[in-house]
């Protein structure tokens, strides 16, 4: 699986990847989204929810699916790949091999990204097996994850080898930053966000503005080696 991206000094920016916190409510949610959506170049949100009945849950996504796809931003839901097609939503993030195999049934119509992938070797099949996109550096149920420099290393590597898109799970603005200069295609920012005694929008621009700078300094960098 020889990928054919071009270059890193053609390499577009990487988009911001929006999760949200997990909801048990997502109606004030979607009051909230449109104004965050409209301001900045988010190309999927991830909705991650609270446990409840697939009634509950289905009606959860539907609260969502109007104000995201209208902005044209992928609504994805975290797990729950048996609800996307009836709730509207353009696909699911699932954790592991074993999820993605019982998700198989949403391609080609719609999104399907696969994270908790621990060895290369599972990065790798995953890729074969028709993942729209591999996210690295999520935390686990237990709340542990790698490094930064461990995820920004698996990050290049799977950037520069393989053709389906990568997404560095940021924690931290430094992180964001970090795996900007990784040749990821997007960034997921999360808690972070959500969490800023600012706001979401100032924590947005924030992540924006250091994803930039940080592809920028790579760019040059790439394009000094290159004379």
């Amino acid at each position: 699986m020889a990928s054919s991206k071009s270059p890193v000094p053609t390499r577009p920016a990487p988009r911001l990847y929006l999760a949200t916190p997990a909801l048990d409510d997502t109606v004030p949610f979607a009051a909230l989204l449109p104004s965050l959506l409209a301001e900045f170049d988010i190309a999927a949100l991830l909705l991650r929810l609270k446990e409840a009945d697939e009634r509950t849950l289905t009606s959860r996504i539907k609260a969502l699916a109007g104000p995201v796809q209208a902005a044209g931003t992928a609504l994805l839901v975290e797990h729950h790949h048996n609800l996307v097609a009836r709730a509207g939503a353009d696909g699911a993030h699932v954790a592991g091999l074993q999820e993605m195999e019982d998700a198989a049934s949403l391609k080609p119509q719609r999104i399907l990204g696969v994270g908790q992938l621990h060895t290369r070797h599972d990065a790798m099949l995953a890729g074969e097996n028709g993942a729209d996109y591999l996210l690295f550096g999520e935390p686990s149920s237990a709340g542990e994850r790698p490094s930064p420099e461990a995820i920004f290393e698996r990050l290049q590597w799977w950037a520069e080898l393989f053709e389906p898109p990568c997404v560095g799970y940021a924690a931290t603005l430094d992180e964001a930053a970090l795996f900007a200069g990784s040749g990821a295609d997007f960034i997921m920012v999360a808690d972070f966000v959500w969490n800023d005694a600012r706001g979401p929008e100032a924590a947005l621009v924030a992540a924006q503005a250091a994803i930039a700078e940080r592809f920028a300094q790579m760019l040059d960098a790439a394009q000094a080696s290159h004379t």
